[in-house]
Order: structure tokens, then C-alpha cells, then sequence
């Protein structure tokens, strides 16, 4: 990327953060963008671990020509609160997303999710199974992600930060641990460049968020500990249901979507997209873009 390139991103950067807005949900302050056109249907976007909402950049211009974005850093990413606790739970998380569909007075809406948002999703669906959920939801797409723990290959840093090691590899991993890391899961053709990478490890490191990965990354347990819950989510949805996926993800690629097959979860619409790895919306926004318009498109 040039230096032209790397202005104009770092200079979109700061205009996604000034045009986002700080709210308090339950108790924290947690960053917030709502986009677009009131007349037109809204969509949810719920993003993953470890990054944030920018996750939605490549894709949000394309996505807002026809709906009304609304999305969040969740509690402990981007530019939300980011408290050294160890009460991080994907529970927490769906409540602070339940409190921005009711700050939003959002009424009905379509859901993207992506990896660490996927679970968060997971939970929500079966809050509306249950007749208990904020808002109505009219559909859900799943980006990667570790929707059955039994499929979700974590990568070796994950399992340290899990471990009584985690708080020490917070102190040792620097920014060149984690470009590694990070662009391991990506194609080998769509890998982030330096200055994309120096975003998403700035935005990790707003408000100390580094030193908090051993607390977020207790979700690998709750993925566990809720299984059948989250799963029966996906069997007894009520709504359409999509996958969009990067086969060569290691994390969660074809192997997650043939383990989606082989338990006959709800599937509505289903593109695997062959080259691409764990970002796909980063990866390639277009065919992202073009997938989720299909869906759409196929319900009515």
C-alpha cells in the first residue's frame, strides 16, 4: 500500500470513529454506529474476536445502499470499555447488544455476524426462540466462526491465553507476534497489508485492550458449557438461516460447514467461498456483499 493508500485509510479510520457515537448500556460506555437511511430495513452487525466493528469497513458502504447499519464494539474491543475483569461472558455480551436494539427502538431486523459475534448471535436466536428476545429478528447470516465447539481449531495463542499463561503472554506478544497470528487465518492471496494490520493492532490497544485478551477469551468455554443450548438455536430457528464462509480458514472453514451439514442445522443459503480464509468481509467484501444480497433476495 502507498503512502497515498495509507493516509486514506488511516484517514477513514478516523472518520468511522468520529461519526460513531458513545452509549451507555448496561452500565459501560460502548461505541456505537447507527448508518443510513431511516426508511430502510435495518441490519445488525455483530462482529468478532479480536477486533471490532471496523471489521464491517470494506463492506459498510456496499451494505448501506440497502439497509440502515447499525453495529457496536462490544464490551472489552475497539473503542468500548475495556474493564480487567474476569466476568467476560458471550452472555454479558448478548445483553449489551439486546440493550442497544431497545436504546435503537429497533423493532425488526436482519443479523450478519462474524466469529466471536457468530456465539453472540447463537444466544440472542435462542432468546427469540423463547419469546424473550429484544426486537424481531427477520433473518441471520453467519460469517467464520466456531458455531460447534467440537469444529473450532484454536490457534496455539489462544489455548496459552486460556491457560494460567495467559496473563504473562499478554506482557511478551508485541505487534510482530500478532501480525503473525492474525494473518495466519487469512488466504494466502487476501492477506491484510501492514498498514490494514497496524489498524486492527492499534484499535486492540485502545484503552489497554491487549491486556484484557485472557479475560475475553474465556469464551472458548462458554462455547462449551452452552452447547446444546446454541445449537438447538441453529436446529429450531424460525427464521432463514446463511452461512457465507471461508473455506481455508484453519479456524473454522469447510470443516465447520461440513459439521453444519452432518448435524442439519437450518441452512437457508450457503456459499463457500473457496480461496478466501477467516475474514471474509475483509477478504472480500464484494462476494460477501453479493452472497448476503442473495439471501436477502431468496426470502422474498
Amino acid at each position: 500500500m502507498n503512502t497515498q493508500n495509507k493516509n486514506n485509510l488511516n484517514t477513514a479510520l478516523a472518520s468511522w470513529k468520529a461519526s460513531g457515537e458513545w452509549l451507555e448500556l448496561k452500565g459501560h460506555q460502548i461505541f456505537v454506529k447507527d448508518d443510513g437511511a431511516s426508511d430502510l430495513p435495518v441490519l445488525l452487525l455483530i462482529h468478532g474476536f479480536p477486533t471490532s466493528s471496523w471489521d464491517w469497513y470494506s463492506i459498510w458502504d456496499t451494505l448501506k445502499s440497502r439497509f440502515r447499519l447499525v453495529t457496536l464494539d462490544m464490551l472489552g474491543f475497539g473503542y468500548s470499555d475495556k474493564p480487567n475483569v474476569s466476568t467476560y461472558s458471550i452472555h454479558g455480551q448478548a445483553d449489551i447488544v439486546e440493550a442497544l436494539v431497545a436504546a435503537k427502538f429497533l423493532k425488526e431486523f436482519h443479523v450478519l455476524a462474524h466469529d466471536y459475534g457468530d456465539t453472540v448471535a447463537q444466544e440472542l436466536l435462542a432468546r427469540q426462540q423463547q419469546g424473550v428476545g429484544a426486537g424481531t429478528w427477520l433473518s441471520c447470516c453467519f460469517l467464520n466462526g466456531g458455531l460447534f465447539p467440537e469444529t473450532h481449531r484454536a490457534i496455539l495463542t489462544q489455548k496459552l491465553l486460556l491457560s494460567p499463561l495467559g496473563p504473562i503472554l499478554n506482557k511478551l506478544s508485541g505487534y510482530k507476534q500478532f501480525s503473525a497470528r492474525f494473518s495466519s487465518v487469512f488466504g494466502d492471496q487476501t492477506k491484510p497489508t501492514e498498514e490494514e494490520l497496524r489498524i486492527f493492532w492499534a484499535l486492540i490497544n485502545e484503552k489497554g485492550g491487549k491486556h484484557i485478551f485472557h479475560n475475553l477469551i474465556t469464551y472458548m468455554r462458554d462455547r462449551k458449557q452452552h452447547r446444546e443450548r446454541w445449537v438447538n438455536a441453529l436446529h429450531n430457528a424460525t427464521i432463514p438461516l446463511a452461512l457465507i464462509n471461508g473455506s481455508v480458514d484453519p479456524v473454522s472453514g469447510a470443516h465447520m460447514v461440513a459439521r453444519y451439514k452432518e448435524l442439519k442445522c437450518r441452512l437457508d443459503y450457503l456459499a463457500e467461498l473457496a480461496t478466501i480464509g477467516h475474514y471474509p468481509q475483509v477478504e472480500d467484501p464484494a462476494g460477501v456483499a453479493r452472497h448476503f444480497f442473495n439471501f436477502i433476495d431468496s426470502q422474498k
